[in-house]
């Protein structure tokens, strides 16, 4: 019965032809491949007697060998045509080629290069909702009902609920912290952030900032200062110069400005630094007692710092470039530039 069945399909693999890939392939899944007609006749090995097993894998084989010289003839015969044709011919006998390979994301880079600096001295992970009340977005954070960051040219607010908004800040995140868990806190909230301002080369709507707070007794200024200063020389590099200048927060009291030294022209200006030389990189202060007090914290205890920095303004500084709105347009010109980033 089974040589019968092998008769069949020898005389079916003479027969057989194929003048173009699409055909080549057909006869491949038919007599070549594992569930081909020729993959089933090695099982029904099983149910041959033991003492016909011999005569039956020998006529098997036989049937193996001719049905893969067959297959190199057709694709002889396939390429051949190809060739007179014109048409690049199909070989599917040669491996795979390459696929290119996507890179990782400047932003993406830098979130994890700051979150590794700031990790190795102590701070943790946290993060929050994205859509934030009003609580954890302004009123906890000491921000008097009358402030302009709660206008609508600054935030996005949820329509019919004027209580629901886009947070405009990953401090809302540090609130929640503070809400949830006792000093000694050492937190570092990295995130997306929305702000109701105008698209420039220094600015955009949406984009990521990385925020961090410590709280614990005894903490001063000169605390966030070090911190600070070793954030900088480790992201930068040790030449990197660093100044803070006096500013207002509603959160921080007494508040500062972070400057670095302008990396794209070497402090003799451009359009990223507009000509100062200097670039700020975010904003820093001692936590006011009236936020610590607003999230259950013992102000006359307890003592905290807290600083904000924008992700793309430091990817800008670290890989200089001119242009914030590079990171969300998807060039694929721009992106192949950082290819060689570790994923």
């Amino acid at each position: 019965m089974y040589k019968e069945k092998i008769q069949e399909i020898e005389a079916a693999i003479s027969a057989a032809d194929a003048n173009n890939p699409e055909e080549l392939e057909a006869y491949r899944m038919e007599f070549i491949s594992k569930k081909s007609v020729v993959g089933q006749l090695f099982g029904m090995m099983r149910e041959i007697p033991n003492e016909e097993k011999k005569a039956f894998g020998q006529l098997v084989n036989g049937v193996k060998q001719a049905a893969e010289a067959k297959f190199q003839e057709l694709i002889e015969k396939v390429n051949s045509g190809s060739k007179k044709s014109g048409r690049r011919g199909l070989d599917l006998t040669l491996p795979p080629g390459n696929q290119a390979m996507g890179s990782i994301h400047p932003l993406t880079a830098t979130r994890r290069r700051i979150i590794e600096i700031f990790e190795r001295i102590g701070f943790n992970l946290s993060e929050g909702p994205e859509i934030e009340d009003d609580w954890h977005n302004f009123t906890a954070l000491n921000f008097p009902e009358n402030h302009p960051a709660r206008e609508m040219q600054d935030t996005f607010f949820i329509e019919k609920n004027p209580d629901i908004a886009l947070r405009t800040h990953t401090s809302s995140v540090q609130v929640r912290v503070m809400e949830n868990q006792k000093p000694p806190i050492r937190t570092l909230s990295p995130g997306r952030v929305y702000r109701n301002e105008a698209i420039s080369a220094r600015a955009h709507c949406i984009f990521h900032q990385v925020e961090g707070l410590y709280v614990d007794e005894n903490v001063g200024f000169a605390d966030l200062k070090n911190t600070l200063y070793h954030f900088a020389k480790e992201m930068f590099g040790k030449e990197t110069k660093v100044r803070f200048r006096p500013s207002y927060f509603p959160f921080t009291e007494p508040s500062a400005e972070i400057d670095i030294s302008c990396l794209i022209c070497g402090g003799k200006g451009c359009n990223v630094c507009k000509g100062s030389g200097w670039v700020e990189i975010g904003g820093s202060g001692m936590v006011d007692p009236n936020v610590l007090e607003n999230c259950g914290i013992d102000s006359k205890k307890y003592t905290g710092f807290a600083f904000g920095m924008g992700i793309e303004r430091i990817t800008m500084l670290k890989y200089q470039v001119n242009d914030l709105r590079l990171f969300t347009e998807n060039d694929v010109r721009f992106l192949r530039q950082f290819s060689s980033l570790s994923t």
